[in-house]
């Protein structure tokens, strides 16, 4: 094992104790292989995180943690704007609110067999994938700031989708406090086109059947069964998101300064919460959120057409919908007193405990619905919120398997047509715009994401519920 500055906590558990600057212990949920394959970028990452004015407990990092920029990605902290605390884009991300939701299809696998390839087809032709991807939809200047007001609340008023989706989607489908005035024209220009599309990266819209029940009353209230199709639909904000934090990075950096902040990494920049910069950058994240709320929304509804055509017995009901690069202003218990908070996931997940004011009522009886995603040719799980994971990580957990190489290093590695042809082969359809897309997200350039749920699930962030394994697979 590399020497590191870390001291073991518990199996599932360590910690950098605080150096160089270090306002707050650094945390790391992770066994001993998986902290052993994590490239050192996740522990300096950490580290400078844990230096920002108004950090709150620890800086944590999520088992599938790697390098990102700012934050590693699977990073979470919180910030105290009454001490200080500040906002930091790149604690957020490029990609705002980028996020999975799991419908029911109302199939089981066997019924959905003899359709599979023109399932497949039908998908691959009505979801626009792919770098640069447009759609049909054209948004005046108008519906662009109804749209960044009101998520999937406004897409859901234009006929995309069902006001039942509403309920089961984080803050009910409409991110309060956007201010579509604080998003550039640049921003809305690059998205004017682009509401209703996958995107390219690790975004996928997949027909998975679920496999395995590990937790069977926390299944029965999330509706899932063994034999049972389901869809997963993984992505965000698309151009809009990635030019507010090109932006506002730009601007954060510039003014730390003046601020009186002393940046440990560029890509750190941030401002004080309370500051202009930090309620301008609030109120375009916030825009972003409801961005990438609507453009699940809108995929949802192409989905369920593209299901009534090819399998009219089918009905797609949402089960959850929840974003992974977010700050979210809310309550947390800090040695006994109740504070709130800005709490950054940047690669990270949501994970609220059974009993959660802010959770449905049937889901307050299991936790929050948390999905994790694998990777084309591996098993995705469910999992559910838990009571030590408000304690621990303030009520977050890991959103995927985590990256094991850089996307440059698996083009290097695979042929995106022999990652195609060896999937098919294993009964997985993937339909992809691009050979080198396939390439670099190939299934062996991620970790392994059952290593990855295991170390979650003992480190309480959540609890295993079920395994979804892939049948189709629509990548940009």
């Amino acid at each position: 094992m590399v020497t590191r500055p870390l001291s073991r906590l518990s199996e599932y558990s360590w910690q950098i104790d605080p150096h160089d600057g270090m306002r707050v212990p650094g945390i790391i949920y992770a066994d001993h292989k998986l902290i052993d394959s994590m490239d050192d970028k996740v522990w300096e990452q950490l580290r400078n995180v844990a230096c920002l004015p108004g950090i709150v407990q620890a800086a944590y990092a999520m088992p599938d943690a790697h390098w990102g920029y700012g934050f590693p990605i699977g990073g979470v902290a919180a910030f105290d704007p009454d001490q200080g605390g500040v906002i930091s884009a790149g604690g957020v991300g490029f990609d705002i609110s980028c996020g999975v939701r799991l419908l029911h299809t109302g199939l089981t696998n066997d019924e959905l067999q003899p359709y599979k390839k023109i399932l497949a087809n039908e998908l691959a032709r009505a979801i626009p994938a792919g770098v640069g991807s447009s759609g049909s939809i054209r948004l005046t200047s108008r519906e662009m700031d109804e749209m960044l007001t009101g998520g999937a609340h406004w897409a859901v008023k234009q006929g995309w989708g069902l006001d039942s989706d509403l309920s089961r989607i984080e803050e009910c489908g409409c991110m309060e406090g956007a201010d579509p005035a604080m998003v550039s024209e640049r921003a809305k220009e690059r998205q004017r086109n682009e509401m209703g599309t996958l995107g390219s990266g690790n975004h996928y819209l997949e027909v998975q059947q679920v496999t395995g029940i590990y937790d069977i009353s926390i299944a029965q209230v999330f509706g899932l069964s063994c034999g049972e199709v389901v869809v997963s639909i993984h992505c965000g904000s698309r151009g809009l998101g990635h030019q507010i934090g090109t932006e506002y990075l730009q601007t954060m950096a510039i003014s730390a300064v003046q601020h009186g902040i002393e940046l440990p990494a560029r890509d750190l920049a941030c401002a004080p919460v309370n500051s202009d910069l930090g309620r301008q950058y609030l109120g375009a994240m916030r825009a972003g959120i409801n961005c990438a709320l609507a453009n699940r929304q809108i995929l949802t509804d192409m989905t369920r057409k593209v299901f009534q055509e090819v399998l009219p017995n089918s009905c797609l009901t949402l089960l959850y919908d929840v974003s992974h690069n977010t700050c979210k202003l809310e309550a947390h218990e800090v040695e006994g007193e109740s504070r709130m908070l800005f709490v950054h996931r940047k690669g990270a997940t949501r994970a609220l405990g059974p009993g959660h004011p802010a959770l449905d009522e049937d889901l307050k009886k299991t936790g929050q619905p948390v999905f994790i995603g694998g990777s084309m040719g591996t098993e995705s799980y469910v999992l559910a919120g838990t009571m030590e994971s408000q304690q621990r990580a303030f009520g977050s957990s890991c959103h995927g398997a985590g990256r094991a190489m850089s996307r440059h290093q698996a083009a290097r590695l695979w042929h995106g047509r022999s990652v195609m042809k060896e999937l098919e082969s294993r009964g997985i359809l993937v339909k992809s715009p691009s050979f080198r897309g396939l390439a670099e997200e190939a299934p062996g350039a991620y970790k392994d994401v059952s290593l990855v749920v295991e170390a979650a699930e003992h480190a309480g962030l959540s609890r295993k519920v079920a395994r979804l394994e892939p049948i189709i697979c629509i990548k940009g």
